[in-house]
């Protein structure tokens, strides 16, 4: 993911080096252009070395700057093009979670069948209110965006919905670790494992659980979800990925049955989740 981030951000980098070079009334240097729009220099050298994402605002002041005002739409048309597969969570939590979490509702709408994995907490699909309201807290804190809790938690909430209504099926798998990951408060998190166990036998839901003591074929590296066969979600630190094309689409899907080949379901994954329980001693 990193790499196919860094090779888009670098070929916008070369193509803005070409236009600064190919100035209308001469090549101007980086100090130039910088002086011109008010920039440190350091940014000039970020943006064409690909160490930086460029914003809109900052192509249409380049394009500008450098006397090609024409050439802005190009520009943006590029950092669009990478921007819709890659998309960065500094651009998504401008406006804080409530529009992220809107956008997925629209992509969960669409699908008949989500295959999800999660490697560290429960899926959103499955969360109580208040096991999400800590996790989106603990991303605002992390990515010093806009604490719209409350919205965001009714949002992913509604996409719940889902789960309800008939033709749908959810096929979750979740590595024992999330299960015992204090990212909340204990009594929060029995709460969650007390409805993951209650979701067990769902006619929508297939809950399988991989104990932290299963053999594994495959790590379990970061966690993704695949709607339908048209679209995979996952991510990573710095943005999220959207991938549509079919190569990727049967990759992710062949990890998920990789991973599925060391799951428990049904009784065995209730006394999975029951002995996450039970290490919590609490009532």
């Amino acid at each position: 993911m990193g790499t196919d981030f860094q090779q888009a951000r670098e070929t916008l980098g070369v193509r803005l080096r070409e236009l600064r070079l190919s100035a209308p009334g001469g090549r101007l240097t980086g100090t130039d252009l910088a002086q011109r729009l008010g920039w440190p220099h350091s940014k000039i050298y970020k943006l064409e070395n690909g160490r930086q994402t460029a914003t809109t605002e900052d192509l249409r002041a380049w394009a500008a700057g450098v006397g090609q005002p024409e050439a802005f739409a190009e520009l943006d048309a590029r950092l669009k093009g990478f921007e819709s597969h890659i998309r960065s969570w500094r651009r998504q939590l401008a406006a804080g979670h409530r529009p992220v979490q809107d956008s997925w509702n629209l992509e969960v709408g669409r699908s008949r069948a989500i295959y999800a994995w999660e490697e560290a907490v429960v899926p959103g699909l499955l969360q109580t209110a208040d096991y999400a309201r800590h996790m989106f807290l603990r991303y605002a804190d992390l990515q010093g965006s806009v604490r719209d809790t409350d919205a965001a938690v009714r949002a992913r909430m509604k996409r719940q919905e889902w789960l309800y209504e008939g033709g749908h099926r959810f096929h979750a798998l979740v590595w024992e670790a999330a299960l015992h990951a204090l990212i909340c408060p204990p009594a929060v998190l029995a709460g969650q494992l007390d409805r993951l166990a209650g979701l067990i036998g769902m006619d929508t839901v297939e809950l399988g659980i991989i104990p932290l003591s299963a053999s594994l074929k495959i790590p379990t590296a970061n966690g993704f979800w695949i709607l339908d066969d048209r679209l995979v979600i996952t991510e990573d630190w710095h943005a999220e990925l959207w991938l549509n094309d079919a190569d990727s689409v049967a990759t992710y899907l062949r990890v998920w049955n990789t991973l599925r080949e060391s799951a428990v379901y049904g009784a065995d994954a209730h006394n999975v989740i029951n002995r996450a329980r039970r290490a919590l001693n609490l009532p």
